[in-house]
Formats: C-alpha cells, structure tokens, sequence
C-alpha cells in the first residue's frame, strides 16, 4: 500500500506533508517550532559479512566456547562475545548475522573476532562484505501522545490497532524507515541503514508529535 503514495515533501521546518487534498494537516500554530535537542540512542546495530567459506557448525559448537546449535530448532549456530557485547548467526554457507553492538566501529570489531575465532578454528574464513542491515534507535519525547489523533490525521502513514499491540506504527517514506510511537512518548526507529536517517526521522516527526501532545496528561504523569 505505501508503495503507491506519493513521497512527502519536507518542508523547511523538517515536517513530512502529503500533496493531496485529503490529507488533513496538522494545526499550524505548530509548525514552525524549533526542532528538538533530544537526540535518539542508538540501541541495536545489526550487520552481515561472509567468511567466504563453507562451515561445519558442529565442529565450531563443539569447539568454540560461548556457543550453541540445535539445527532441530534453528539452521544457524549462536555465538556470543563479550566485547563488544553481541552475539552472532553462523550459517553453514558462511554467511553470518552479528548483532547487539551499540556502534558501526563495535558492529564491526565484533564480526572481524568472530571471523578470526573461526579462522583459528581451521577453516579459511576472511572477512568479507560487510555491510550494515538495520540500525535501531529510541528516544523518549517526554510527554504525552494523542495516538488516536495522530493515527486520524496522519492515517495514510500510520497503523494503530491498541487491542494488538500499545504503539502506533509510523511507517515514514524519507528516509525510508518505521518508527513506533508509544503514547508514553517513547519513540523507537527501526529500519535505517545509517545513524544519520535515525536523527532524521526522528528530527521529522517530532514537530507532528508536538502537534498531538496531551497537555492535560502530561500535568497528572508527573
């Protein structure tokens, strides 16, 4: 469905608006509100590479300390490091999945220690093709959101569906990434490839969240 609406265009205060006379706009005194100095956290960085080689897992599990595999249960074997604190999906192709690292530079340095464990475990592993899949970022706006408003005016972006899951789904055209909005004002941002598009998204939406702040709960909250 998103894939057929148009993109928004980003006006000069950073606020996504769809071109469309059905589109309901927020209310104007908002829009020209200085952009906030919260700035998201980094929580999850999830990167692939290939060791460029075929792998026996149950060698490596049997092995490689702080490691796991059950292929009833999953084909990958689970590893994990202690610094940087993440863990990683081994698959027999060579093909492996590290996640948990809270940096590019940790994400990175963790799968070139895992490539080397291997490596040191006789096979001919290299470190190849890295590349980083998702970056995964949170913030908390520090006020109540109307959800049930913003899903309203902004219907054609958002789900939300309460009695399935509290947040609402802000799925964002640009940069291209899902942000869920808890009506607590925890925000978390899934789906960028850089932090760059974390502090974007963020940076675009915060005006709208601003346009449904709940001033009287907020009072009572604290």
């Amino acid at each position: 469905m998103n894939a057929l609406l148009p993109p928004p265009s980003v006006l000069s205060s950073g606020i996504p608006t769809v071109l469309g006379s059905n589109f309901l706009s927020a209310p104007a005194s908002n829009l020209n509100e200085p952009t906030t100095t919260i700035v998201p956290t980094i929580q999850n960085i999830v990167s692939t590479i290939s060791v460029g080689c075929k792998l026996d897992l149950k060698k490596i599990a049997l092995k490689a300390r702080n490691s796991e595999y059950n292929p009833k249960r999953f084909a990958a074997l689970i590893m994990r490091i202690r610094v940087p604190r993440t863990t990683a999906l081994i698959f027999s192709s060579g093909k492996m999945v590290c996640t948990g690292a809270k940096s590019e530079t940790e994400s990175k340095l963790a799968a070139r220690k895992y490539a080397r464990i291997i490596q040191k475990l006789g096979f001919p592993a290299k470190f190849m093709d890295f590349k980083i899949q998702n970056i995964v970022g949170c913030a908390d706006i520090q006020f109540i959101v109307r959800l049930e408003s913003l899903h309203t005016y902004h219907t054609r972006f958002c789900s939300y569906e309460p009695e399935i899951f509290p947040g609402l789904i802000y799925r964002m055209l640009q940069p291209k990434v899902v942000l869920l909005v808890f009506v607590s004002g925890k925000v978390v941002i899934t789906g960028a490839k850089t932090r760059e598009e974390i502090y974007e998204a963020f940076n675009n939406l915060y005006p709208i969240l601003r346009s449904f702040k709940n001033s009287y709960l907020t009072y009572y909250a604290h």
